[in-house]
C-alpha cells in the first residue's frame, strides 16, 4: 500500500470517510464485544494520536506496542498477556473487512470444545493464504500455508479470525517471533484440538491498491452495506465538506473531505483521499490520490495509480501503474 502507508498505518486508511479500523471495530460491536486490544508494531503513535480517549467505534480498548516483531503468533501472545486475558477470546486483522457472523463462530467454538477455531472464506485462487481442509465435524486435518494455486486440497483459505481459548498461549514460544500460521496452527492441528468453520458473508483482505479501490466499489455498489452520510447518490460518494464543480464527471468514485474536484474532471472507480486537489481537465480511473495531494491540470492516472500524501502532479503528465511518492 505504500507510498500511502508511509506516513500513516494501513488500518487507518478511510474506507467512504472512515477509517478502516473503525468499520472493524463497528462489527465487533454488533456482536457483542465489550473490550479489544491493539496489538501495535508499524507507527504506534498513529493510533495513539487518533483515539487519545482510548475507544474506537464506541468500543473501550488497550494498546500493547510490541517492542519488537513478534510474528502473528508473538503478537498474539504479547497482547494477551498484556490485557491479562484469561478467558476465550477473538483475534481478528485490522485490514480485513468482513461481515463475518462472529457470534455463530464463537458458539461453534463453544459446542465443539475446540481450543481455536479458524473462521474459513471460499476463494478463486487460494495461492495467497492459508489453506484449511477439515473433516465432517469441522476438525482441521491439515493447514497449508500458501500452497501453489494446482497443489491446494482447498479452495477454503484462512479469513484471518480466530476464536481462542486461553491454553493456546502455552504452545507459543515466549519473547521470539513466532507465526500462528506455519507453527501454532499447524501443532494444535496435530493435536487434534483446532476447529474450523466457513462463512460466505462478505470478505476482503485490503492488502494491496486494487483491493483498497475494490472495497470501495463494493460499497459504492451494495454488495458491502455500510451507513453512509450523506448516502451514495448516483453511484458514488462524497463527503459533504468536498467541493465538486458541476461539470465534473463521477462514476463510482469515493471523494473524501476537504477535497477539490475542478471543472471538466472524471473520477472513474477512484478514492480522493481527504484534501485531495484535482485541477481543471483531469482525468483519474482506477488510481487512489492521497491526502493532500495535488493533481494538475489536464494530467491523467490510470490503471492502479497510486499518489502518496502531499504529492504533486504537474500539469498533463500521464501515469499509468505508478508509484508516486516516498517517506515523509
Amino acid at each position: 500500500m505504500r507510498p500511502l502507508t508511509y506516513a500513516m498505518p494501513k488500518q487507518m486508511l478511510p474506507i467512504a470517510g472512515t477509517p478502516m479500523l473503525e468499520r472493524v471495530m463497528a462489527n465487533l460491536v454488533r456482536h457483542g464485544v465489550t473490550e479489544a486490544v491493539l496489538s501495535l508494531g508499524y507507527l504506534p503513535d498513529r493510533f495513539l494520536e487518533a483515539y487519545p480517549d482510548g475507544t474506537i467505534a464506541g468500543l473501550p480498548v488497550k494498546y500493547a506496542v510490541e517492542p519488537e516483531r513478534l510474528d502473528t503468533a508473538g503478537a498474539i501472545r504479547f497482547a494477551a498477556l498484556a490485557a491479562d486475558i484469561d478467558d476465550t477470546f477473538v483475534v481478528i486483522n485490522g485490514d480485513v473487512i468482513t461481515n463475518l457472523d462472529l457470534t455463530r463462530l464463537v458458539a461453534f467454538h463453544h459446542d465443539h470444545q475446540a481450543q481455536a477455531t479458524i473462521a474459513l472464506h471460499p476463494v478463486e485462487d487460494p495461492s495467497r493464504f492459508g489453506v484449511v481442509p477439515t473433516d465432517e465435524t469441522g476438525r482441521v486435518i491439515a493447514f497449508v500455508e500458501k500452497p501453489n494455486r494446482e497443489d491446494a486440497p482447498s479452495n477454503e483459505i484462512n479469513a484471518g479470525t480466530y476464536v481462542l481459548e486461553p491454553s493456546v498461549l502455552n504452545h507459543i514460544a515466549p519473547d521470539v517471533p513466532v507465526s500462528v500460521e506455519r507453527v501454532t496452527f499447524p501443532q494444535l492441528a496435530d493435536h487434534g484440538s483446532l476447529y474450523a468453520l466457513a462463512d460466505d458473508g462478505y470478505w476482503l483482505d485490503t492488502g494491496t491498491p486494487q483491493a483498497y479501490l475494490d472495497v470501495h466499489l463494493d460499497v459504492l455498489s451494495g454488495l458491502l452495506p455500510i451507513e453512509l452520510t450523506p448516502a451514495v447518490s448516483d453511484g458514488s460518494w462524497r463527503h459533504a465538506d468536498a467541493q465538486v464543480a458541476s461539470s465534473a464527471s463521477l462514476i463510482s468514485a469515493t471523494i473524501d473531505r476537504d477535497c477539490v474536484i475542478g471543472e471538466n474532471v472524471v473520477i472513474e472507480r477512484s478514492v480522493l483521499l481527504p484534501g485531495a486537489v484535482i485541477e481543471d481537465g483531469a482525468i483519474i480511473r482506477d488510481s487512489v490520490v492521497g491526502p493532500n495531494a495535488r493533481v494538475g491540470a489536464g494530467a491523467v492516472l490510470e490503471e492502479t495509480t497510486v499518489i502518496g500524501r502531499g504529492e504533486v502532479i504537474a500539469a498533463g503528465r500521464q501515469l499509468v501503474d505508478e508509484r508516486v511518492g516516498g517517506p515523509q
